[in-house]
């Protein structure tokens, strides 16, 4: 297949066909892993391995390194059936509103605990550590996250979680204009220092960003970055994403608390910016879930904590 996309189920009866027990999971990893022969991570060899199915491993033939299909992935040592897990993975990368803890619980049989490690495992893997920063014409702003309390509203409001967001705008097409990738992180406040650092890490230098007139943005011209500010109505397509955003997180997971509230951000980015191959999501998932090793249950509970679970940003 040389270095092409595998296939991947389009259906849930083809889901079921291909993945029927854990043996077609450890050869579906396989074949995504290393889609066109095995290359020792130790050694670099390409010699045919042996199998030692009994414990999930393959020996390299050249130096006799062990290693397995789930080594450094969210999957590795896990004491679940795989079939559970690609079921999980399956759930989160093509139904359109996601699933809940609470809801693939119900669907797997599982604990509540168990159903929520396994989605915060899940979305650790969406982040791509080596992802391409946005570029162009950008849009950038703010926003508070959280249930409605007394008090100031707006910029300043208490006990809300603030979430920075930047968009590519993409020229018009037939009389609409289009969204490009997204990206957000949940910021500790809004101050121009958080800004940049933001940009830094999300927008290539020399993008023309797109902002409200609030002041902290100003310092975005300093940093090599082409800043305009504009009308708060004409950042259209950043407020449709915060909004998509907050009724997703109200109508799917009916709220979520502020310590875990970038892992959903990363499902949601995740999701945007592979809105338009959503079936492909699910083996993107398994991809890179190699570059990261997930949350333990009692590392996300001591998030915040000395030993606790920081997740990525998006």
């Amino acid at each position: 297949m040389g270095k092409d996309r595998i296939p991947f189920p389009k259906t849930v009866f083809e889901f079921a066909r291909w993945f029927p027990d854990d043996k077609a999971c450890i050869d579906y990893l396989y074949q995504s892993r290393w889609p066109e022969s095995f290359v020792c991570p130790k050694c670099g060899s390409t010699e045919d391995p042996y199998m030692l199915d009994k414990y999930k491993r393959i020996e390299c033939s050249s130096c006799g390194h062990q290693t397995s299909v789930t080594a450094g992935t969210v999957l590795h040592r896990t004491r679940m059936p795989l079939t559970m897990w690609f079921e999980a993975a399956y759930h989160v990368g093509t139904y359109t509103p996601g699933i809940s803890a609470l809801q693939l619980q119900k669907h797997l049989g599982t604990s509540y605990e168990t159903a929520f490690n396994m989605l915060h495992k899940l979305r650790a893997a969406m982040v791509r550590p080596e992802r391409d920063r946005i570029h162009g014409k950008i849009e950038m702003d703010e926003t508070f996250v959280g249930s409605p309390k007394p008090g100031k509203r707006g910029r300043g409001a208490e006990g809300k979680t603030i979430v920075l967001g930047a968009i590519e705008v993409l020229p018009a097409r037939e009389k609409r204009t289009r969204s490009g990738r997204l990206r957000m992180r949940v910021v500790p406040d809004a101050k121009g220092e958080t800004i940049v650092a933001f940009a830094k890490e999300s927008v290539e230098p020399g993008s023309l960003i797109l902002s409200d007139d609030l002041s902290s943005y100003d310092i975005l011209a300093k940093h090599g970055y082409c800043h305009r500010v504009v009308a708060s109505g004409s950042l259209d397509r950043i407020h449709m994403s915060f909004g998509n955003f907050k009724t997703w997180i109200l109508g799917t997971h009916h709220g979520v608390s502020s310590k875990h509230m970038q892992a959903y951000v990363n499902e949601f980015v995740f999701r945007h910016n592979r809105r338009s191959t959503p079936m492909a999501a699910f083996q993107t998932i398994l991809g890179l879930a190699a570059h990261i090793e997930g949350p333990t249950y009692e590392g996300l509970y001591a998030v915040g904590d000395e030993g606790g679970w920081v997740h990525p940003s998006a």
